[in-house]
């Protein structure tokens, strides 16, 4: 996917400020055009100077520019530029993003564009995690803004979790990969929430309940061009949100760009690599079913280069240190936030029952979904055959389209919550 040819750039007031001049500077150096608008807050971080050394343009304050406003400024930066991108943004600018106020430059134009904007979240992890801040995100991806999640870390305030901004080679990868939204039109979680559910008519609905599913494969970044990957095509976990969402459930599905439609009903939230799912999905609880149907990548490289990496002769040998990503499933089955009911899905080329049991105990799943994969095998097919594995035992089911699959799984789940109920 092509990267926008220009962007507007909206830096708030965090430490993570920093990250926004070497993002610039990879913009700068793949072809784009920044124009940067530096808050009050921003500024008590990085100088417009900075900014604007690197950018090679004006780095627009002040909202009451008597040169900058003869022209109306505030409107010609929020429409000139491909995208809109708020990174850092604070705790404050998505508050303000979300009650619609306009008292600085930066705001205004937010509330001006009408093109695609982005946010890059940035804060202490209490108030990325706090619930005014939670539902203020949800509000504006319902509004059509697209979000790349916080990542988990270390702090400028000594402490650990998620919170951190994405890393400027994560933005960039965010970038190239999600096409942009048309201007005018809702974006695909918004229209989506308009779409009620239907729910089952057997008795076994789970209207009133919440379920976060992870689907299609996560990647992490070598550099800006490259990344470490999987085949998974996301086509058994967006079965599965759909079938979770006809049964009257309040869905939100976290997957990468995928070449698979977005389930109706559903909520989308678009992440990259391992610590932005896990970011979003502790962003999504509570919920009552956790389905961790994403194929997430079990090693990420230790540096990820802020610059392609070049070859200079036929005989170049590249060397990469690889380290363990986070474990998403283990994470969200062990969260004090825990959902009701954890279900993971193990993909094995050998033992596939084996290793399955033994991956459902380690982890903390409540239930495992293993399948056979390889190179005909369930990733990218449209069929699959699985054995779910529960604490009750142990059942085959035998090879069905993947929508099959998904709706016999979300028949399981709606039973077991009826028999809780009961």
């Amino acid at each position: 996917m092509a990267l926008p040819k220009s962007v507007l750039l909206i830096i708030s007031g965090s430490v993570a400020s920093y990250k926004s001049l070497e993002l610039i500077r990879l913009m700068r150096a793949a072809g784009m055009v920044v124009t940067a608008i530096l808050t009050k807050g921003g500024a008590q971080f990085i100088s417009p100077l900075a900014v604007s050394s690197l950018t090679g343009t004006k780095t627009y304050t002040d909202l009451f520019s008597l040169t900058d406003e003869t022209e109306m400024g505030h409107i010609q930066l929020s429409r000139v530029a491909d995208v809109v991108l708020v990174a850092p943004a604070s705790a404050n600018m998505l508050a303000k993003m979300v009650a619609g106020m306009c008292d600085d430059l930066a705001t205004t134009a937010l509330l001006a564009t009408n093109k695609r904007v982005i946010i890059a979240p940035a804060m202490n992890h209490m108030m990325w995690s706090h619930a005014v801040t939670q539902r203020n995100v949800a509000q504006l991806m319902e509004d059509g803004v697209q979000l790349i999640a916080p990542t988990q870390g270390d702090m400028a305030c000594g402490e650990t979790g998620v919170g951190r901004m994405a890393e400027p080679a994560a933005i960039m990868d965010f970038l190239a990969r999600h096409p942009g939204l048309v201007p005018g039109s809702p974006s695909t979680s918004a229209k989506l929430q308009g779409i009620p559910a239907q729910g089952r008519d057997d008795g076994l609905s789970l209207k009133g309940r919440r379920a976060i599913v992870t689907s299609g494969p996560t990647i992490e970044s070598i550099d800006p061009v490259r990344y470490l990957g999987n085949r998974s095509s996301g086509k058994q976990g967006h079965a599965i949100a759909q079938a979770l969402a006809d049964a009257g459930a309040e869905v939100t599905l976290l997957c990468a760009q995928v070449n698979v439609p977005d389930p109706h009903g559903v909520k989308i939230v678009r992440i990259h690599d391992a610590e932005s799912m896990l970011a979003a999905a502790i962003a999504a609880l509570p919920a009552d079913i956790f389905v961790g149907a994403a194929a997430v990548a079990d090693w990420r490289p230790s540096i990820a280069s802020p610059q392609k990496i070049k070859k200079q002769n036929a005989l170049d040998i590249l060397t990469l240190e690889f380290l363990p990503t986070v474990d998403v499933l283990a994470s969200m089955a062990q969260n004090v936030q825990r959902a009701a009911l954890v279900v993971g899905f193990a993909a094995e080329t050998d033992n596939v029952l084996d290793h399955a049991r033994a991956k459902r105990l380690r982890k903390g799943c409540d239930w495992m979904v293993a399948n056979e994969v390889g190179a005909t095998l369930a990733f990218g097919m449209d069929e699959n055959a699985v054995t779910l594995i529960t604490d009750s035992g142990e059942e085959n089911w035998p090879l069905a389209s993947k929508q099959e699959i998904a709706e016999k799984l979300v028949g399981k789940i709606a039973e077991h919550f009826s028999n809780l109920s009961s």
